[in-house]
């Protein structure tokens, strides 16, 4: 179902003090920014190997992001996994009885398609399915 570590997802509540973090001082590449309104933040991918560091801002505290920092103030949100076909990946994990949060795919950042599953179904993990933009 899982191809390789795309990036790991982190909330924080001022971006330029997080850049100044993993930019600056643990000297990662800041590799792309984009609002992505679908979810409300604006992310920073940092490069880290081959997969990335995501850190994501949210634009108001009534989104997923928002109230995930809310409750459990910033840090680590979720890890995601590229895969090659996500229709293939959210049908392996409805067969596999992993609860789905997002029943379809939705447009993540650059382009690409994403889907989220549960994290009672994941070993309390946020888990996002990320298919590339082709």
């Amino acid at each position: 179902m899982f191809g390789r570590i795309d990036h790991i997802g982190v909330a924080v509540e001022d971006l330029d003090a997080a850049l100044e973090l993993y930019r600056d001082r643990l000297d990662m590449r800041e590799q792309h920014r984009e609002t992505v309104e679908e979810f409300g933040v604006e992310a920073v991918l940092l490069e880290l190997g081959d997969g990335h560091v995501e850190l994501l801002r949210p634009l108001s505290d009534d989104t997923g992001v928002g109230r995930f920092i809310e409750r459990h103030g910033p840090g680590f949100h979720h890890v995601a996994y590229g895969i090659d076909d996500i229709d293939d990946a959210l049908e392996a994990a409805r067969t596999a009885g992993l609860r789905l949060l997002d029943e379809e795919p939705r447009r993540g950042i650059r382009g690409s398609r994403v889907a989220f599953l549960h994290p009672k179904s994941t070993g309390g993990v946020l888990t996002e399915l990320v298919e590339a933009a082709h």
